[in-house]
């Protein structure tokens, strides 16, 4: 392994690009189940996260059966129709026409999980924040999406899911907590910018919106010093 401090021009090239690049990817999975060598790196990649305290308390659940998968697609079908309720008039239409998921169109899934209670790493960093467990498997993940999008593989965040169902339907232990459920899978292309912005529901904050100096301001009153 090549231990140099700076990365070569090329090589931060592709890293940014992996990044600029990553999707939330909701459509156009390919009906071709990834190599079992490539989903271990990419869940590779996901162990080699950060971790507060090395307690490496990410779990991961590959889910591949159709079965299983339907159980999922169901819960969350009705918890969209849950929060389909909570909006009005335009907004209400909008949600309605979004495609929020890919359960059913990928391949396999992979449901995420963390142990916020795991004794690895003796609680060091733990004492006085400690979520910093779950922030741990959030790291987890974005490695996973990022070295996904450089093999050319979509992923997609399920996030309209009730935990309880989720649990059940993967028999997940009262001590572990769910963080993500993605849809994994080769694409047909990756879109040039986020569904939600190019389709209105959001648009991006500039950098220059979100980063004080030397104590906070509100995004509206962001000063440098």
């Amino acid at each position: 392994m090549n231990d140099r401090a700076e990365f070569e021009l090329q090589e931060r090239d592709a890293i940014y690009r992996a990044i600029a690049t990553r999707r939330d990817v909701r459509r156009g999975f390919l009906d071709k189940p990834l190599p079992d060598e490539l989903i271990q790196r990419l869940l590779s990649a996901a162990h080699c996260a950060p971790s507060v305290g090395l307690m490496q308390p990410s779990r991961f659940v590959l889910v591949r059966d159709y079965n299983v998968r339907q159980a999922i697609h169901e819960a969350f079908l009705l918890a969209n129709e849950q929060a389909l309720a909570t909006y009005t008039g335009a907004r209400r239409e909008q949600y309605a026409r979004l495609k929020l998921e890919g359960i059913l169109e990928a391949p396999q899934n992979l449901c995420v999980l963390s142990d916020p209670q795991s004794e690895r790493g003796h609680r060091l960093g733990r004492h006085t924040m400690p979520e910093t467990a779950i922030y741990s498997t959030v790291c987890a993940i974005q490695n996973l999406w990022l070295a996904a999008r450089s093999e050319g593989v979509g992923v997609g965040w399920v996030s309209i899911l009730d935990a309880d169902r989720l649990r059940e339907i993967l028999h997940i232990p009262a001590n572990i907590v769910p963080v993500a459920y993605l849809c994994l899978g080769y694409v047909d292309r990756f879109a040039t910018e986020p569904d939600l912005e190019r389709l209105g529901w959001e648009s991006r904050i500039p950098l220059e919106g979100v980063v004080s100096y030397d104590r906070y301001y509100p995004t509206t009153e962001v000063k440098k010093t």
